[in-house]
């Protein structure tokens, strides 16, 4: 097991605009979340080759899929949205690119925000594009005024989040307009908000260490509660037997 895991994160990315010069960035409190579990933060910036990707994937033990705007509804077959903020196709193709290495290294990876969803899309699951214009009976999934918006989840009986979390439910933040609509084959729900809406997913595999939620625990990273599942992250990371991409794609 090493004592401190190399945990990739993806880079959001801003396209040329007037009087702005193309940049990648993060929030800070994705790679300060993993100082805090005792890990190393490596980050990734929106590579569009899988021979770029490739080897920076092979030196690490773990990969954090972060937040950001919206996957373009036209790559999911479905119709534009005015709702919709999507991302830019320099992210989109580089984060879709990433998932599946990932999925077919069966690296360990959490999945926060648009990382749940675009993890979700890629192994063939699907999205709300709007919420609760798709859910009219949901409860609200964020604050319209930007600030911060809370609910409970409810874990699932038998999970891997209720063994993180314990059993019952817990309060997170929220801050999505969109949701799990199909998951995945792979995976299975982890916890639930109290309208049935998928809050949290988790892999059928086990071998292989995939949580994804919809809430943002980097946000608020000093909170114990928050911590538990970062850091039965980089643990899982930590003890993982990585498989070179080669073998991984010739099993």
């Amino acid at each position: 097991m090493k004592d401190r895991p190399l945990i990739g994160i993806n880079t959001d990315y801003r396209a040329t605009a007037k009087g702005r010069t193309p940049h990648s960035y993060m929030n800070s409190g994705y790679f300060d979340c993993i100082l805090s579990a005792n890990a190393l933060p490596v980050m990734i910036p929106p590579l569009i080759k899988e021979q770029d990707l490739a080897p920076i994937l092979e030196q690490l033990d773990g990969v954090l899929l972060t937040g950001g705007d919206d996957l373009d509804p036209k790559k999911m077959g479905l119709s534009p949205h005015p709702a919709v903020t999507v991302m830019p196709e320099r992210r989109e193709a580089s984060d879709r690119m990433l998932c599946k290495l990932i999925q077919q290294m069966r690296m360990p990876v959490l999945g926060i925000g648009l990382g749940m969803q675009e993890l979700n899309v890629v192994n063939g699951g699907g999205i709300y594009l709007h919420l609760p214009e798709d859910m009219p009976r949901g409860i609200p999934h964020r604050d319209l005024q930007g600030g911060v918006h809370r609910h409970t989840v409810i874990m699932e009986p038998g999970s891997r989040l209720e063994e993180i979390y314990g059993p019952g439910e817990i309060r997170v933040n929220s801050y999505h307009h969109q949701g799990i609509r199909k998951l995945a084959p792979n995976f299975r729900t982890g916890a639930v908000a109290p309208d049935g809406l998928i809050e949290a997913y988790e892999g059928r595999e086990k071998g292989w260490w995939v949580v994804g939620v919809q809430w943002h625990p980097e946000n608020e990273g000093n909170i114990s509660l928050d911590m538990q599942l970062i850091e039965a992250f980089t643990t899982a990371a930590a003890s993982w037997n990585r498989v070179p991409l080669s073998l991984a794609k010739a099993s």
